[in-house]
């Protein structure tokens, strides 16, 4: 799929697709931090048919939805070519051993052999967050590892 990236002076940055069926959607993410979603025109390429404003927590909630539905799909599809792989989706629960702490002190991979591949915080996706990456209540994280592993990795957040 081909974005086309444009800067706008005194704007921000707009951010284009065409869809498979021609339509053309972008997103306009002015300096303020406000974000636009465009719909334009199929006659006229250049004409929007609707904007709709969001708010940046409008943002983060769109960009959650589409983002964690692109992971757990890609994962998915992952899954079914390779025999014995698993995907889970685990929340760190308040009180958890690695609450406030670091990915690398969870050593998750080297005591379970499930790979922590992504933490959805606030709206926001952290694709392969690296061992530095702090962790906090209501993180949801995404594992992949067999069934094993997976589950070790479910009792090491929990239990420590």
């Amino acid at each position: 799929m081909n974005v086309e990236r444009t800067d706008l002076p005194g704007i921000g940055t707009s951010h284009v697709v065409t869809t498979a069926r021609g339509r053309r959607i972008g997103i306009v993410s002015h300096r303020s931090g406000r974000r636009d979603l465009v719909i334009y025109d199929k006659e006229d390429p250049d004409t929007s048919v609707v904007s709709v404003a969001l708010s940046a927590e409008e943002s983060n909630a769109v960009a959650e939805y589409l983002g964690t539905a692109r992971i757990v799909e890609h994962l998915a599809e992952l899954q079914r070519q390779v025999t014995g792989l698993v995907t889970e989706q685990l929340v760190i629960a308040p009180g958890s051993p690695y609450d406030g702490r670091t990915l690398g002190d969870t050593a998750a991979r080297t005591r379970t052999g499930a790979s922590i591949v992504a933490v959805l915080r606030g709206g926001t996706v952290h694709a392969s967050p690296r061992p530095d990456f702090g962790l906090h209540a209501g993180d949801l994280i995404v594992v992949v590892g067999t069934a094993a592993g997976t589950e070790g990795v479910a009792t090491l957040l929990t239990d420590g």
